[in-house]
This record gives C-alpha cells, sequence and structure tokens, in this order.
C-alpha cells in the first residue's frame, strides 16, 4: 500500500517536500490507514502532518469515544491534533439538504480554518477505490454527464486523495498486517445514507448478480471520463478565447455567429463556462437552462430569457450575452471604524469591535473564524469596512502575489448577489481582510510584531 501511495503522490505531485499537511482522521480504517502511510512516506519526502478530527453531533457517547481515540493517537504519534463538534442534523435542517452534504461542507470548512491559521498547504482525505466507484454510481442515477463520470480526482485545489487507487480490501491487510487500531463507526453499516445503501446493498448485488469486478470497471469508467472530459474542456476554453469579444465580472458577449458554428458539445460547455464564470457556480443550473440559452441563440435580435442566480441571457445582431441582471439593486457602504470602540452597522446588520493590544497579552484563538489578528504597526491611516470597488486587489493570507478581489470571488464560488454585501476591512492602502473568509499576507503576524490588532465581527443574532 505504501508504494501505491507513494506512486500516486509522486505522479500527480500530491506533496511537495516541507509542505504541511492536514489530514482528517475519523478513526476509521481508511483515515486511519491513511494517517499511517502518510507517516511512513514522511520518512522518505520531508512534510509535516496535522490531524483533525470532527464529531458529527450524532452518535452520542460512540462519537466521544471516536474523538478522544483520535486525539490519543494524535498524540501518541506527537501530532499536532485539531477538533470540533458540530451539528449536522441541525445544519441540514436549517439549509434543507442532506445530512451527507451538511457534514461535509462543515468539515472542510473547519479543515480549511485550519490549514488557513497555519499558513497554507493540503488537506489529505481517505477516499479509495471503493469511494470513487460508490460517488459514480450515486452520479449516474442523479443523472450525469461525462464531467460527473469524473468522479473524486487525486488533487482537486487544495485537497489531496493519497489513498484513491487503493481498494478497501488492500486497506483492511495493511490495518491488519500493521496491527493498526481504529474505530467501527456503526452508521457505516447501517443503510440510513443513500452512499450507505450503495455499499451495502446495490454494490454487492451487482457483484453477486452482474459484474464480480464491478469496483475496477467503474474505476476505468472514470479513468477516460477524466482523459475525455479534460480534453473537451480545454478544447471549448480554445473556442471561447476565440468568440469571446468582451468580459468583466458582470456580463460576457459572445459572437454569435461563431458560437453558432461549434458542434452542440462545445455549446453547452460554453455557456456553462460563461454562467460559472459569472455566477461562481453552477448550483440549480440544468440542462434545461443551458439549452434554452443555445436555442436563443439560433432566434432573432433582441430576446432574452431570464435564468437563476441574477443572470439572464440575450440577443443583440451578432451578440450572444450572458449577464448579471442589472435590475438587481446593489448595496454599497463606506465606513471608517475607531480603534477601542464598537461600530454598529445597523443596515446590514454586523458589528464589528477592534482593539489594539501588545503581542505578549494577546489570547490567540485561531478556531474562531469571525476573530482576527493582525500586525497593527503595518496599517497605515483610518480603517474603513466597505464593500468591493472595481479594481480590488489583495495578497491572500499564505500566497507571495496579489489577486483580483474578484477572480477570488469567482474561484471561491462566492454567488454574484452576495459578492457586493460581503464586508471588507482595509485601511488607506490596502485590504486587510475579505470578513469570514480570507485575511491579507500583508498584515499577518510575525516574530517580529509587537502591537496586535484584535478585531471581531459579530452578527446581528449574536449583538
Amino acid at each position: 500500500m505504501k508504494s501505491k501511495a507513494m506512486e500516486c503522490i509522486k505522479r500527480y505531485e500530491l506533496i511537495n517536500p516541507h509542505e504541511k499537511v492536514l489530514i482528517g482522521v475519523s478513526g476509521g480504517p481508511d483515515s486511519m490507514a491513511l494517517l499511517y502511510v502518510l507517516m511512513e512516506i514522511r520518512k522518505e519526502i520531508p512534510f509535516s502532518i496535522y490531524v483533525a478530527h470532527v464529531n458529527h453531533g450524532v452518535r452520542g457517547m460512540e462519537a466521544d469515544e471516536d474523538e478522544e481515540f483520535v486525539k490519543n493517537e494524535a498524540l501518541k504519534n506527537d501530532i499536532p491534533y485539531y477538533s470540533k463538534r458540530i451539528d449536522m442534523d441541525g445544519y441540514a435542517r436549517e439549509h434543507k439538504i442532506s445530512s451527507e452534504d451538511a457534514g461535509r461542507i462543515l468539515r472542510y470548512k473547519f479543515f480549511r480554518e485550519i490549514i488557513s491559521s497555519l499558513g497554507g498547504g493540503k488537506i489529505a482525505v481517505a477516499h479509495n477505490k471503493d469511494d470513487q466507484a460508490e460517488t459514480l454510481l450515486m452520479r449516474f442515477m442523479r443523472g450525469t454527464g461525462i464531467d460527473g463520470l469524473r468522479g473524486m480526482e487525486y488533487k482537486n485545489d487544495d485537497i489531496i486523495r493519497p489513498i484513491l487507487g487503493i481498494s478497501r480490501s488492500e486497506i483492511e491487510e495493511y490495518i491488519k498486517s500493521n496491527n493498526i487500531k481504529t474505530r467501527l463507526d456503526r452508521t457505516n453499516l447501517e443503510p440510513i445514507y443513500s452512499r450507505n445503501k450503495i455499499r451495502l446493498e446495490l454494490i454487492p448485488y451487482i457483484e453477486s448478480n452482474f459484474n464480480p469486478n464491478i469496483v475496477d470497471t467503474l474505476w476505468r469508467i472514470s479513468a477516460t471520463s477524466q482523459r475525455d472530459s479534460s480534453f473537451l474542456k480545454e478544447l471549448s476554453h480554445q473556442k471561447y478565447k476565440q468568440m469571446v469579444k468582451f468580459e468583466d465580472g458582470n456580463s460576457i458577449i459572445l459572437c454569435r455567429g461563431k458560437f453558432l458554428l461549434e458542434h452542440e458539445a462545445i455549446k453547452f460547455r460554453i455557456i456553462r463556462h460563461c454562467i460559472e464564470k459569472l455566477s461562481g457556480n453552477l448550483k440549480g443550473i440544468t440542462e434545461t437552462h443551458i439549452r434554452d440559452v443555445v436555442e436563443l441563440s439560433k432566434g432573432e435580435t433582441g430576446k432574452s430569457i431570464d435564468l437563476i442566480n441574477c443572470i439572464k441571457a440575450k440577443t443583440s445582431y451578432d451578440d450572444l450575452i450572458i449577464e448579471v441582471d442589472k435590475g438587481k439593486e446593489k448595496v454599497s457602504y463606506n465606513k471608517s471604524i475607531s480603534i477601542g470602540e464598537y461600530t454598529y452597522f445597523k443596515e446590514l446588520g454586523f458589528a464589528v469591535e477592534s482593539k489594539v493590544l501588545p503581542v505578549e497579552e494577546v489570547k490567540f484563538n485561531f478556531k474562531d473564524g469571525f476573530i482576527k489578528y493582525f500586525d497593527y504597526d503595518r496599517i497605515v491611516g483610518i480603517l474603513t469596512i466597505r464593500n468591493r470597488l472595481p479594481g480590488d486587489v489583495f495578497v491572500p493570507f499564505g500566497m507571495k502575489g496579489t489577486k483580483k478581489l474578484k477572480d477570488y470571488f469567482i474561484d471561491e464560488k462566492v454567488p454574484i448577489p452576495d459578492r457586493d454585501t460581503i464586508p471588507i476591512l482595509v485601511d488607506e492602502k490596502n485590504i486587510i481582510w475579505i470578513i469570514g473568509m480570507r485575511t491579507s499576507e500583508y498584515y499577518k503576524i510575525t516574530p517580529e510584531t509587537k502591537n496586535v490588532l484584535v478585531v471581531k465581527y459579530i452578527k446581528n443574532n449574536q449583538i
């Protein structure tokens, strides 16, 4: 197992020397195998390991025992440990999503908070070949296309999956041969979630009645889909560049004549690309939406259709225009804050509290995403809370170069309606903090810091 994981790490450049790697560890066989195999690999590639555990709040005492088990494993191996208790089912009810989706959202939010506090790095998760098979079957039953059949990948931004190509039976053998202790999550043995039903009922049924090698078959489908999907994506981006006349954060104008010459598969991809570029994501966008835009492109000039997420499409002579609905009123605010005081933004439903302390008096709490610490002596002039302005750039924490705020919002998949409402802390020169999201590398605390600016963001329901 170690040799397979090492091969994947090198082939896909998952871990760089001296990088920080946060491992999500539940205590189950998969995550424990990942932890121990990375500890082995660390002897050959120098990198730092951190362990994070999430207690989902649904299994009572057993979950508490899992949390204690992972903590002890981390301490035993002298690995920094982080944990958090969440209300997965409560979050699911509040946001009208499945418990599985809620758990995933909250886990990765916690993991990224830790990575941010560490100054950057990778998040390693224990998905394996059997998980990939389950993912493909779930997506297929929901009606996915070739992009969905790609499945999970070894690397996706800051997430890495070093044992993705390793089967569950190989993992179990590694656990057994290395005498690694694990915890059993009994909910994994109950067909109460969609993925559990696929794992416990559907795959065994297919193996018994149709294809005993279904997991390997689905793995091959994933590999070929990744290859073909990547080609189509690259080709559609090339075609997009050839036909785009204008683009900014509010609209994209395509040459309708060139667009109409393309194969329908490329047309669909280009429209999806435009919507995602403007909206930050494709949530709620269906094939019907895309087809409606393609059909619109064939019709007479001056026609338009409304999509979702404040996006509309229209034709104007030789232009096919995808744009943000300008009928939506833009929120605009700009208010200075006084250090040492409590500033209330009544209309926007939040308050900001700030103070300056000598560094030795600060009790740092990096787990609270709404309390941040900055090198006060780097602040220039008056502090202000405002929304975004055209041309905004900043240096994201953990990075060296500047990034356009517009591009950052797109990368983070922030919906268009939210982009003008997100509060931003600035001084008279730079962005300091995109509140609730990312801080600036330029103002971070360093060993040379003498005075610390502490800023707390307080939501309306906490005021």
